[in-house]
This record gives C-alpha cells, sequence and structure tokens, in this order.
C-alpha cells in the first residue's frame, strides 16, 4: 500500500493533527532562539542566533515537504515523525550552548533529522513514482554533504565553528536553487516537485502563527514581572499591537496572494521553493527579533543603545521585506506593493536617525508601530 497522499480529493491536503503536534518542537526551538539572542544582544550573537535559526527553519521546511508528499494518516509516517519530534526536541534544547558544549548534539540532530527523513522517504517510496525517488536520491547526497559539516562543526573548536556551519549552511541553500545536481542523476526539474499548493500555504501559515504567538508569550511573561507603571503599560500595548499588525499583514491579504498563486500555478513546485521555502525566512526572523525588541521596550523603555534600536526596528523592518517579497511574486506585479516600500523607507529612515535624535526605546517602538499601521491601512483601502 502506497505512503503517499492521494491527491485530487476535497481534504487531500488537510493539515493533519499529528503534523500540528510536531509543530510543538518548534514553539520551543523559537523560544530558544529569541532568548538567545537577547543574552547576547551584540553582532556576534546576532550572527549566531541567525545562523541557528536558518538551521532550525530548514529542518521544517523539509519536514513540511515530506509530510506535502506523504500521508501523516498513515502510522508508519506518523512513527518517522515522532523520531523527528524527538530528534527535534534534542537540537532546541542544545540550541543555548550551540556555540559552547552542545554544538555536537546541534550538529548530530540536524544530521540525523535531513539524512534520517529523507532515508525513511526512500525506503517508503518504493514502487511508486520513479521521479520522485531519484529526488529523494538526490536529497540525500547533498543532505549528507551538509549534514557532515553540521556535525564536523558541532565537533570542532567553538571558534572555528562558524564557519563551519556556514560553509553547511552554503550547501542547504544552494541545493533547491541547483535543483539537487549530482552527477550521474542530472538534477530535476520543476515537473518533478509536484506539490499539494493548499497544505504548503497552510503550513508556512502555520508556521508564522508559531512565531507570533511566541511573540506574545514573551511579552506578557515579561509584563507580568514588572510594576504596572505608563510607561510599561504603554510598552505593553505598543508590543500587542505591533504583534496584531504583523498579523494582519500576513493574513488579511498575503496568505490569499500566496494560496492562490501556488494553487492555480502550472509549477506549484518553484512557487513551493521560491515563495515558501526562501522567502518565509525574513518573515519569520522578523517576528523573532521584533519579539526581542519587545521585551526590551517592556525592561527598558527610557534608556536603549544600538543594539536595543537594531531589534527594536529591524524586525519590523525584515519581516516588512519577506513579506513585500512574498506578496510581490503571489501578484506578479512589477514591483512589491507601494505601501510595503514605503513602509520600509519609513523605517530605514527611522533606524538612521533613531541614536542621533536620542529616541528612547518606548518612542522609537511607538513610531515602528505607527508605520506598520501605516502600511496596513494603506493596503487595506486600496485593495478592498
Amino acid at each position: 500500500m502506497s505512503l503517499l497522499r492521494q491527491r485530487g480529493h476535497a481534504d487531500s491536503g488537510k493539515v493533519g493533527m499529528v503534523e500540528l503536534f510536531f509543530d510543538l518542537v518548534f514553539v520551543f526551538a523559537v523560544t530558544q532562539l529569541s532568548h538567545s539572542l537577547l543574552k547576547k544582544l551584540d553582532m556576534q550573537g546576532a550572527l549566531q542566533t541567525g545562523l541557528l535559526f536558518m538551521a532550525t527553519w530548514w529542518v521544517w521546511i523539509y519536514t513540511v515537504w515530506a509530510t506535502n508528499w506523504f500521508d501523516p494518516e498513515k502510522k508508519q509516517v506518523r512513527a518517522a515523525l515522532f523520531a523527528l519530534l524527538v530528534a527535534g526536541l534534542l537540537m532546541s534544547v542544545s540550541i543555548p550552548r550551540a556555540f559552547t558544549d552542545l554544538g555536537w548534539l546541534f550538529g548530530a540532530s540536524i544530521l540525523l533529522q535531513q539524512v534520517g527523513r529523507t532515508v525513511a522517504m526512500l525506503a517508503c517510496s518504493r514502487g511508486d513514482n520513479p521521479s520522485l525517488r531519484r529526488n529523494f536520491m538526490r536529497m540525500i547526497v547533498w543532505l549528507t554533504a551538509s549534514g557532515a559539516l553540521w556535525v564536523a562543526g558541532g565537533l570542532a573548536a567553538p571558534e572555528s565553528r562558524m564557519a563551519w556551519w556556514l560553509a553547511a549552511l552554503a550547501v542547504d541553500l544552494a541545493a533547491p536553487m541547483l535543483l539537487y545536481y549530482v552527477p550521474g542523476l542530472q538534477r530535476s526539474t520543476m515537473a518533478d516537485w509536484n506539490v499539494d499548493g493548499s497544505h504548503m500555504a497552510e503550513r508556512c501559515a502555520l508556521f508564522i502563527i508559531i512565531a507570533l504567538g511566541e511573540s506574545l508569550l514573551v511579552t506578557g511573561a515579561t509584563f507580568a514581572e514588572l510594576p504596572f507603571d505608563s510607561a510599561t503599560v504603554g510598552a505593553f500595548l505598543l508590543a500587542v499591537l505591533g504583534t496584531i499588525l504583523m498579523w494582519w499583514l500576513y493574513f488579511d491579504h498575503g496568505l490569499e496572494q500566496g494560496h492562490h498563486r501556488i494553487v492555480h500555478s502550472a509549477t506549484p513546485g518553484r512557487h513551493a521553493r521560491n515563495s515558501y521555502t526562501y522567502l518565509h525566512i525574513p518573515i519569520v526572523a522578523g517576528i523573532i527579533v521584533g519579539a526581542v525588541g519587545d521585551e526590551l521596550v517592556l525592561s527598558h523603555p527610557h534608556h536603549g543603545n544600538a543594539a536595543a534600536m537594531a531589534a527594536i526596528i529591524g524586525g519590523p523592518l525584515l519581516f516588512l521585506c519577506g513579506t513585500a517579497l512574498f506578496k510581490w511574486l503571489a501578484q506578479t506585479r512589477a514591483l512589491p506593493p507601494l505601501s510595503h516600500l514605503l513602509g520600509i523607507a519609513l523605517l530605514l529612515v527611522l533606524a538612521a536617525l533613531a541614536l542621533p535624535l536620542h529616541l528612547s526605546p518606548l518612542l522609537a517602538a511607538g513610531l515602528t508601530v505607527l508605520v506598520l499601521l501605516f502600511v496596513a491601512v494603506w493596503e487595506s483601502c486600496v485593495l478592498r
């Protein structure tokens, strides 16, 4: 009996409960990432956290592709997801110490998940689509190469770990763009990457919810431990409003546009790769960095340094850039939405003036939220 999803039914692209259960590990991972950045809010900390985020995202998105092909309601697929859940939990536990004493665990869990999942996919597809099996073979080659670099970096001295892991990430990023070219197996074609567009769009939207939910959790937990004075209450309201506006900017139009584009495309695999595998990276990263900025504003509303301003303004800026590119590809227009371009320009101006004008974190956060509100209102008025 085939373990692949049976396409063409009304609910063939439905996200299963076991997939949502699997995602709980990544709620923890996102929390670990934001806390790690908050504890080391400098250039080195930002680079390290960014690298760990990219590795975490890559593990998750490959699993999304896997459950897009394979039916999570089948017992064998569920068992594989449970095994990945355990490995993902170990990966998440190691995030705060990945650049100290637990690099080996982070690297080993990446290799185990990426290669183990793909080997299982190859085994489970025996007797099915030959082109799909060849894709899995190509993926095994690329993921084994990057996984070896993740492990080597984890075993290397902490001072050289970044170089090893940047090389591993470069391999991971290049693989889909090069269509997993392997001598003898050649490269994939976009026709080979037949995905269910509804499932892909919904799964990535759920990760946005994970990131936004983590932002609210950080805001609530921090606010609960602080005195209820005017500055703290103001910072709390701004953090919540900023999170709501990020939700609005993605889900009010972006989700619908992206879903329509991938479902009605002749090459859904191309859009799954470009719009969902790559362009969701800055969207999620922006939410995580924004959550760090919210906590800084709550804790220190009146005094902030350059690193704090970078988080407060940079998070929404990253999010807006990713959302603009995502909507641009979905709408196939000559330029990204004008509202988003103006919002990006305003945030860049704000970032340039924040320190010279000695803006407080609370005021910088307020102006950032005003920019997001401006973009959301403009887009809603134009598209309604």
